[in-house]
């Protein structure tokens, strides 16, 4: 399964989508866009994505930009998986 692919089973789980997220593209806005995603929904989406992925992510890594739309935060995923 690719990083995308994850990403978005991870926010639909974890948002309780209810599928929804199976139908995001990379350009789909998260921040602002996604009700659900609220601060404390990133922390969960978060702490999901270094349990799912194996990866250590510190609070200065994380801003907006990382969660402006699907492609960025799976982008930023790709990179702590590369780095």
């Amino acid at each position: 399964m690719s990083s995308l692919e994850q990403v978005k089973t991870i926010l639909d789980t974890t948002l309780g989508l209810n599928g929804r997220a199976q139908k995001f593209d990379r350009e789909t806005a998260l921040l602002g866009n996604i009700y659900e995603l609220d601060s404390m929904a990133v922390v969960t989406v978060i702490t999901t994505i270094e349990e799912q992925f194996g990866l250590m992510v510190d609070d200065d890594e994380i801003d907006a930009e990382t969660f402006e739309t699907l492609g960025s935060l799976v982008d930023f995923v790709d990179a702590k998986l590369a780095g």
